[in-house]
């Protein structure tokens, strides 16, 4: 690397050349990168750690592409719609609604839902 010291009025400046310059800005953006990545998966290991679900990919994969995620955690836990119903105690017929987009399904009805399913909450809950 070839830097150049300079003095000026505010104090000491180092001068080097512009491809050098952006190769350090590249490094440092790759170190904060990683230094997020870091955070994350401390995050993720500290919520299993606290009994948070393991996704399998696919799973995962499915929730990402936007697939109703009541309809992809059930058949994840192998369940059928009646089965959800009578342990919900909500009909079939409001579970298919939400499955299929018809309802987006109440707070308490998604509570009840996750509960069974055994999974948190906000899986359930879907943003418009």
């Amino acid at each position: 690397m070839s830097v150049r010291f300079q003095k000026t009025p505010s104090g000491e400046v180092a001068i080097l050349p512009k491809k050098e310059y952006e190769l350090l800005v590249a490094k440092a953006a790759e170190a904060e990168e990683d230094t997020g990545t870091a955070r994350l998966v401390a995050h993720a290991r500290e919520e299993i750690e606290n009994g948070g679900p393991l996704l399998p990919k696919s799973v995962v994969d499915r929730l990402a592409n936007a697939e109703n995620p009541v309809r992809v955690l059930r058949e994840w836990r192998g369940e059928t719609q009646m089965y959800l119903s009578f342990k919900t105690d909500l009909s079939q017929g409001y579970i298919s609604d939400i499955e299929s987009g018809r309802r987006v399904g109440t707070v308490a009805a998604l509570r009840r839902i996750a509960n069974v399913l055994n999974v948190p909450l906000d899986l359930l809950v879907q943003e418009d």
